[in-house]
């Protein structure tokens, strides 16, 4: 028999659904809106050459989509916590399609900024941020970690197909009418939106705690700020390594479809180790978990740096990536729910997730400036390996273990 979600996984004024259509529909709607993030990289050479711009414009756009994505995540969070993640996602199809046509349209570098602005918003309503909430609040405690690594798999799966497609529609109509394509795709976030309707049911232990509360009681939490400097690395590795790549791969006089390949083996490998995340959650201690990932990365990093680059190197190297990727979201976001519940998980990881974001956009930026300085994208490797090191030691003090509040809740229930 299919699992349901009843009350207190339920949505109030939506019917009951079973658990596996909730998955379903929110692992969807962040594949859509994370592949259609992802691929923004083929663009970076086109569009600045079409403006006469150089690659720091470009870059910067693509930080103030990052840093909007975090500002917003919060609140976005917010509000799909007390009244359902249907509505922001309508939101995130909406500003999505408007930002990929103000870049068709773009003419200048402020065309570029807005762009950027209402892609922030677009994908902080409907990526994984936006619906780890949704899925959480229905799974049971013990398939929390499974069903918020379904969740991160939706995400590969849109990055394995966003990457080809819209290499192919580049290829085939040009870059500008792709986008045009781009914003049409972007609107099959609208039904995902429809099943995802409908008021979250309160949760035993934590449905009279405040919005204020649940803040206060975060900020209070040492291990949750450990969280947060551990995800502030996360988006500057995942971020400059998107975004870069492409021209990195072109300016070493590789094929273009070498980066397309790089970038669609890091999805396919996303996939594995996203699962694995998933289960290493529900039986090891996800601490450790993300100490090895961030590590991992660190060693990838240094393939860059001591390795001959050819295409077989970037397509190893980035599988190898590939299961470093999103493998960090079911560890980071469970534990969340670990500390508070699941009342305000989606805000509260809505604020780990701006430290992403900050990350995300320090690492976009910064490549692009520190390129068009020095030509060479070298010293981006030597901070990404640094910084995938702290992230690795960082982790290790986290206290897996849920606040006096829940604790106490559970023994009297």
């Amino acid at each position: 028999m299919q699992r349901e979600v009843r009350a207190p996984g339920a949505t109030q004024g939506a019917g009951v659904r079973p658990l596996w259509l909730v998955v379903l529909a929110a692992a969807t709607a962040a594949g859509i809106a994370m592949g259609l993030r992802q691929v923004m990289g083929l663009y970076m050479k086109p569009v600045t050459g079409h403006l006469g711009l150089g690659r720091e414009a470009f870059a910067l756009a693509i930080a103030v989509a990052n840093i909007v994505w975090g500002i917003a995540a919060p609140f976005t969070g917010a509000i799909s916590d007390r009244y359902g993640s249907g509505r922001i996602v309508a939101m995130g199809a909406l500003t999505t399609a408007a930002g990929l046509l103000v870049m068709q349209a773009a003419t200048s570098e402020m065309h570029l900024m807005a762009s950027g602005v209402l892609l922030g918003f677009g994908v902080a309503g409907a990526g994984v941020n936006a619906l780890v909430g949704a899925v959480a609040r229905v799974a049971p405690p013990e398939r929390r970690s499974s069903a918020v690594a379904a969740l991160g798999m939706g995400s590969g799966v849109g990055i394995l197909i966003a990457l080809p497609y819209t290499h192919l529609l580049i290829e085939r109509l040009g870059w500008n009418s792709s986008l045009a394509v781009l914003a049409a795709t972007s609107m099959l976030l609208l039904p995902m939106a429809y099943i995802l309707k409908g008021r979250p049911a309160p949760h035993a232990g934590d449905a009279s705690q405040t919005l204020g509360q649940a803040l206060s009681e975060a900020f209070r939490h040492p291990s949750f700020w450990l969280l947060n400097a551990g995800f502030f690395v996360c988006g500057f590795h995942v971020v400059f390594y998107g975004t870069h790549l492409p021209a990195y791969v072109a300016d070493l006089g590789l094929p273009e479809w070498v980066a397309v390949a790089g970038l669609t083996v890091v999805g396919v490998g996303n996939l594995i180790g996203t699962y694995l995340a998933g289960q290493w959650g529900r039986v090891l201690p996800k601490r450790y978990g993300l100490a090895l990932i961030y590590g991992g990365r660190a060693i990838v990093f240094l393939g860059f740096l001591f390795l001959p680059i050819t295409a077989t190197t970037v397509i190893v190297l980035s599988a190898m990536l590939g299961l470093l990727w999103l493998s960090t979201i079911p560890l980071t976001s469970t534990l969340v729910a670990t500390f508070f519940g699941a009342r305000w998980m989606t805000m509260l990881y809505g604020i780990v997730f701006f430290s992403h974001q900050v990350g995300s956009f320090l690492g976009v930026w910064l490549g692009g400036v520190l390129f068009d300085r020095l030509k060479s994208y070298d010293a981006m490797w030597w901070i990404s390996v640094a910084l995938g090191i702290f992230a690795a030691l960082v982790n290790l003090p986290i206290r897996e273990q849920p606040v006096e509040r829940l604790r106490a809740a559970t023994a009297t229930g």
